[in-house]
């Protein structure tokens, strides 16, 4: 390897040195890629999982809004029931009144 041209091209071959530090910046750079591929390749995984977990929450979400739709008509219903209760008992609170005058007037 000599400083004269190669071939008559007017090239010069490169040194020892030069192919060298061109070797190790090739090499630094495929592990710049290597390494940025990687992250790639976690961000994916992390989204693909955030995802699921979304989906996952989704579905919890429905599930518990229809648990929460049938409670509350149960609710309602216990309340309507309730005040049928109510009702019939003032209105035999009322009879039992109206009889027990009645046996006090006799």
């Amino acid at each position: 390897m000599s400083d004269r041209p190669a071939n008559g091209s007017g090239n010069i071959e490169p040194s020892s040195v030069e192919i060298d530090v061109a070797t190790r910046r090739l090499m630094a750079a495929l592990e710049a890629l290597e390494s940025a591929v990687e992250r790639r390749r976690e961000a994916d995984r992390d989204e693909n999982e955030l995802a699921s977990r979304i989906q996952a929450l989704g579905a919890d979400r429905s599930r518990l809004a229809d648990e929460l739709d049938g409670s509350l008509v149960k609710s309602r219903r216990l309340e309507r029931v309730n005040r049928e209760i109510a009702d019939r008992l003032d209105a035999a609170i009322g009879t039992i009144r109206s009889v027990l005058h009645a046996g006090e007037d006799s």
